[in-house]
């Protein structure tokens, strides 16, 4: 089965880097992790799935921490 190889920041064309900087400044971390780096592969999936978790972890009746336990779980 081929495998997909991470697209680094370093590497990353504007598209890819805008959602990787959205990403790093609403999380408050200094990097992506491979999730995104391997969708990122598909600029389009990428800017669509980041912004599907988004709106789901934007404040509502669960806090953050609760609502990243079950997504990522």
């Amino acid at each position: 089965m081929p495998q997909s190889k991470p697209v680094n920041y370093v590497d990353a064309d504007p598209d890819i880097l805008a959602v990787y900087d959205d990403i790093m400044a609403t999380r408050g971390i200094d990097d992506v992790n491979n999730f995104w780096k391997h969708i990122a592969n598909h600029p389009l999936t990428l800017k669509r799935t980041w912004e599907n978790v988004k709106e789901a972890m934007a404040p509502g009746a669960l806090d953050s921490l609760t609502k990243e336990m079950i997504l990522w779980r």
